[in-house]
């Protein structure tokens, strides 16, 4: 039997993961999907919000912050990319100028540190290419930028290290209440657990109705993106928002940690596993975005893409104890700032409801990343004398070697397609998106895994690449 099953490992299952594995017990996680972070962990604005924005008193705003201050030294614990840029919050007419006065005051009440509100000229010094038509801004210095999916990787990889077993391509379809625990059905097995937790995502009303009677629902809501090249990366300097609406936080525009421009989300109800970006939702984030940054050049564009948020029909995270059942659900923005603070939160929860954990010994709290095209002249002539693969490109436009292709199939939590590949070194994230460098990372994935190149699948079940043709 298991001491505690977590369901779901995105960004908040792997978090939890995370801080688990540093207790002595027997940890499971059941991920439905053929890789961790593959539903909003994989499509999102890749922001560390500041937390001038959720209302006071709700676990949003103390998670918020909490998760944002625990981000950058886990991230450099963990070899993740992170940066700190600052935020700006535009106002463009009088009632926007009261909004960032409310969010200022919110900011502060809730323990944001540096927040100022800023003159149009003030704002123009600092970004230039901003609208002349903004006649204020709050500005939120601790606002940071990451790589989200290696994020989440980085987590669940590190609880792997430290003896979380996670099992992929396993969606739970049953679970019973029975003495001392549960039993889970997934991927056609049966898992005996003392402790559930519900981190399903768009999918967690679902998993809690499996177990206990229906309490909440999940709203799914779709954001789309354009995803600009390198060219455009330094058209702002800061993550640039509008005031924010019911509807979010509404359209940003924002360098990438990999230098590229991201511009987006819109808003729409969805379905669950709906990520199309159709050609109503990028007119809408384009004719908004040029709002804030009219001299944006769209013909830029290397990548359109959606997420959907886990939205829920209330108004906070629902963190919840049900006996051993734990939901951690409806964790829309700002829930990936939040996730540090949020596995801090159910660690204290479930031993408030009778949960004992013992600290590990030997707990490794930390990993290393080569990074082929960070390291100076000199580190580059010590790596590939040490080991050839890394003196072969593969992907040109990232400058991603041979060598750092393979550490990322031997990981602790191994890919299985070229989408997961890609995830954990950065092969395919360039200009020509894998135009270049696909084949012959399907060539090195199936030289690795010993499978034929036909059985390989770009992302999702069911993806496959290449067909052989038969004579």
């Amino acid at each position: 039997m298991y001491d505690v099953t977590i369901i779901g490992c995105g960004i908040v299952g792997s978090a939890i993961a995370y801080e688990l594995s540093k207790k002595k017990l027997k940890c499971l996680v059941l991920e439905k999907e053929n890789d961790v972070a593959m539903g909003a962990t994989r499509a999102n604005s890749a922001i560390i919000h500041a937390g001038y924005d959720p209302d006071e008193g709700t676990l949003m705003a103390k998670l918020n912050v909490r998760g944002a201050h625990l981000c950058e030294k886990l991230c450099e614990d963990l070899s993740v990319a992170y940066k700190r840029i600052g935020a700006l919050v535009l106002a463009f007419s009088d009632e926007d100028v009261l909004t960032i006065k409310k969010l200022y005051k919110r900011g502060v009440s809730n323990g944001v540190e540096g927040l100022k509100i800023l003159s149009h000229d003030e704002t123009k010094a600092i970004e230039p290419n901003i609208s002349d038509d903004v006649k204020a801004s709050l500005y939120a210095p601790t606002t940071a930028i990451i790589n989200p999916w290696e994020y989440a990787l980085a987590l669940a990889e590190t609880a792997a290290i430290n003896g979380v077993e996670i099992m992929l391509d396993s969606e739970v379809t049953d679970i019973k209440k029975m003495s001392g625990g549960f039993a889970l059905t997934a991927g056609g097995k049966e898992f005996l657990t003392r402790y559930v937790i519900n981190a399903a995502g768009a999918e967690a009303d679902a998993v809690h109705d499996m177990a206990l009677p229906h309490s909440f629902n999940i709203v799914p809501n779709k954001g789309a993106y354009y995803l600009l090249d390198k060219n455009e990366g330094a058209r702002v300097n800061h993550v640039i928002f509008q005031c924010p609406s019911k509807a979010g936080k509404g359209v940003l525009v924002s360098p990438t940690i990999h230098g590229n421009l991201i511009v987006g989300p819109n808003s729409v109800d969805s379905e669950p596993d709906d990520t199309t970006a159709g050609a109503d939702d990028l007119y809408f984030v384009r004719s908004v975005a040029v709002k804030s940054i009219p001299s944006i050049d769209f013909r830029a564009n290397i990548r359109n893409f959606s997420g959907v948020r886990p939205n829920s029909d209330r108004d906070d995270f629902i963190i919840e104890a049900h006996g051993g059942f734990f939901d951690v659900a409806g964790i829309k923005s700002p829930g990936l700032a939040s996730a540090p603070g949020i596995a801090e939160y159910v660690i204290s929860l479930m031993e408030e409801n009778g949960a004992v954990f013992r600290p590990k010994e030997n707990y490794v709290s930390s990993r290393k990343q080569v990074r082929f095209n960070e390291m100076s002249h000199e580190e580059r002539a010590v790596l590939v004398k040490d080991n050839p693969l890394y003196g072969r490109v593969i992907c040109r436009c990232e400058t991603v070697t041979e060598g750092e292709i393979i550490d990322a199939i031997r990981s602790p939590i191994m890919p299985r397609t070229v989408g997961a590949v890609k995830r954990r070194c950065g092969a395919g994230l360039g200009r020509c998106q894998g135009g270049f460098c696909e084949p012959r990372v399907l060539e090195i994935l199936a030289r690795e895994l010993k499978v034929p190149i036909e059985s390989l699948e770009k992302e999702k079940s069911g993806s496959y690449i290449v067909k052989r043709r038969e004579d």
